[in-house]
C-alpha cells in the first residue's frame, strides 16, 4: 500500500493553473518543432495525451526520459525487466523527434513510444485515461508536477531512476522546500547517480526511506549497434591510416581539434580524423571550418567515401557512433573543452577505446575521477596538449592498449548492476517496494 502522499502546497495550485493558460502557447511551440522535423499530425497529438496506437493487454510500465540520452540509458533495464517478467508490457515516452526516430530502431519487443504528453492537466488525465499504467518510472532529471500528481492519484506506482539534477535546478528547488519536498514524495523509489545527487535531494526534502545510491545507468547499457557491411566498407577506405575519433564536439572545440589534428599531421601526413559533432546539422558549418584550416574533407551525410586524400572524415550523421568506436582505437570526447559537462564515456570504453577529454566534466563528475584512477581517461586542456596527447597514443602501442585494457575493465563493472536495479524497480512495480 502507497504511504499517503502529502498536501499540495499553494505554489504547485498556482503551477497547475498557469500551465492550464500557458497551454496554447506551449502547444503551438512544441508542435512548430515536431512538424519542422516531419512528424504527421497524428502523432503530434500524442503530446496533447491523444494516443495513435492501441493499448496493450495486461500490466504496463510506463518509461519517461525527455531525450535520446536518457531514452537509450534505460533500454538494457527494460529489456532486464521484460526478461524477468513476460506478462509486462512497456511504454516509452520522450519529447523529441529524434529520440523517436532513433528508439524506433532500437526498443526491444513488447515496448511501445509515444511522445510524452504536455505537463498540462487536460493531456495528461487523457494521457492516464488511456494507458492506465501500472507503473511510472522517470529518468534523469524528469520531474514534471502535474504528471505525477495526477499519476500517482490513478494509483500509479512511480519510481525516478538514474537522477541527476545541475546545481541550479537545485538551487532554484531548495527556495521552495515544501513544493519540492511534495513532487518528491510521490516517488516510491528514487534511484540516484551518485552521492552528490542523493545529498542534494535529501536537502530538497526526497523521503529518507525511499531514496537510494543507485547506478548511472549508461554503464549498464549494450554496446552501440554497428554495420558490420559498412564497417568493411569503412575499413577498406581507410586501410592502415592513423585514425583518431573527435566525439560529440560542440561550438567552438571543432577549431581547437582541428589544430591539433594539422599537429598530428606533421608526424603522420597519413592521419585521418573522423570528426562526429555533437549536432549533426551544424555539418556544413564545421566543413567551412575544416576548409579554413587548409584541410581536406568529406561528409558522410553527402555519401563522400574517405579517400585517402581525405584528412577529415566528417560524420555527420546520427545514430552510427558504435561504427566510430570501432573504426578507431582513440577517441576524444567533445563537450569537455568549454563548461558544458562532458559526455558519456561508457559508450566508447566498451568498445575499448583510449580515452582523451577536456576538464570540463561536471555531467559524470564520478565517472571519469575512477576512470581515470585506472589510466583510462586522460586529460587535456588546450589543442597542443590534444595533438601531443594523440601522437603519443598513436606511437606507443604498449601505452595504448593498457588504456584500451583498462575502459573495457571499467565498462563491465556497470553490467553487474543491472540486475539489481531491475529488482529494486520490481518491487515498486508489484507494489512491494
Amino acid at each position: 500500500m502507497q504511504p499517503q502522499p502529502r498536501r499540495a502546497t499553494a505554489l504547485y495550485r498556482v503551477y497547475r493553473g498557469a500551465m492550464t493558460g500557458l497551454a496554447p502557447l506551449i502547444w503551438w511551440v512544441v508542435s512548430r518543432k515536431l512538424k519542422h522535423h516531419g512528424v504527421p499530425a497524428l502523432r503530434m497529438h500524442e503530446r496533447l495525451g491523444h494516443a495513435s496506437i492501441a493499448r496493450p493487454v495486461g500490466p504496463l510500465v510506463w518509461f519517461h526520459g525527455a531525450s535520446v540520452g536518457e531514452s537509450l540509458a534505460v533500454l538494457s533495464l527494460i529489456e532486464a525487466l521484460l526478461a524477468r517478467r513476460p506478462d509486462l508490457n512497456v511504454l516509452m515516452t520522450s519529447g523529441t523527434a529524434t529520440s523517436a526516430e532513433i528508439l524506433a530502431q532500437r526498443m526491444p519487443e513488447r515496448c511501445q513510444h509515444q511522445f510524452v504528453p504536455l505537463d498540462v492537466a487536460g493531456p495528461v488525465a487523457r494521457f492516464l485515461d488511456y494507458w492506465r499504467p501500472d507503473a511510472g518510472i522517470f529518468v534523469d532529471s524528469e520531474i514534471w508536477p502535474n504528471m505525477l500528481v495526477m499519476a500517482r492519484s490513478a494509483g500509479t506506482r512511480l519510481a525516478l531512476v538514474n537522477a541527476r539534477l545541475s546545481r541550479k535546478s537545485v538551487d532554484g528547488w531548495r527556495k521552495y522546500p515544501e513544493t519540492s519536498a511534495f513532487v518528491l514524495d510521490q516517488f516510491d523509489l528514487i534511484l540516484t547517480q551518485n552521492r552528490d545527487t542523493a545529498a542534494a535531494l535529501r536537502q530538497m526534502g526526497a523521503p529518507e526511506d525511499r531514496l537510494r545510491i543507485g547506478v548511472n545507468l549508461k554503464s549498464t547499457a549494450k554496446p552501440l549497434p554497428v554495420d558490420e557491411l559498412e564497417l568493411a566498407r569503412l575499413r577498406g577506405h581507410l586501410g592502415d591510416r592513423p585514425l583518431w575519433i573527435a566525439s560529440s564536439t560542440h561550438p567552438g572545440e571543432e577549431e581547437e581539434v582541428l589544430k591539433a589534428h594539422c599537429a598530428v599531421l606533421r608526424s603522420h601526413p597519413q592521419a585521418c580524423l573522423i570528426l562526429v559533432p555533437r549536432h549533426p546539422q551544424r555539418g556544413a558549418e564545421i566543413a567551412e571550418l575544416i576548409q579554413t584550416e587548409g584541410l581536406t574533407a568529406a561528409r558522410r551525410s553527402l555519401s563522400e567515401p574517405p579517400a585517402p586524400g581525405v584528412q577529415v572524415y566528417l560524420a555527420d550523421t546520427l545514430g552510427e557512433l558504435g561504427l566510430w568506436y570501432s573504426l578507431a582505437q582513440i577517441v576524444f570526447l567533445g563537450g569537455s573543452l568549454r563548461e558544458i559537462g562532458g559526455h558519456n564515456p561508457f559508450e566508447p570504453a566498451q568498445f575499448g577505446t583510449a580515452i582523451l577529454t577536456g576538464p570540463y566534466v561536471t555531467s559524470f563528475p564520478e565517472t571519469y575521477q575512477a576512470l581515470a584512477a585506472i589510466d583510462g581517461v586522460r586529460t587535456v586542456t588546450t589543442a597542443a596538449e590534444l595533438g601531443d596527447q594523440v601522437l603519443r597514443l598513436i606511437t606507443q602501442d604498449a601505452a595504448r592498449a593498457q588504456m584500451s585494457e583498462a575502459a573495457q575493465r571499467f565498462a563491465q563493472r556497470g553490467q553487474e548492476a543491472l540486475d539489481r536495479v531491475a529488482g529494486d524497480l520490481l518491487c515498486v512495480i508489484d507494489g512491494a517496494g
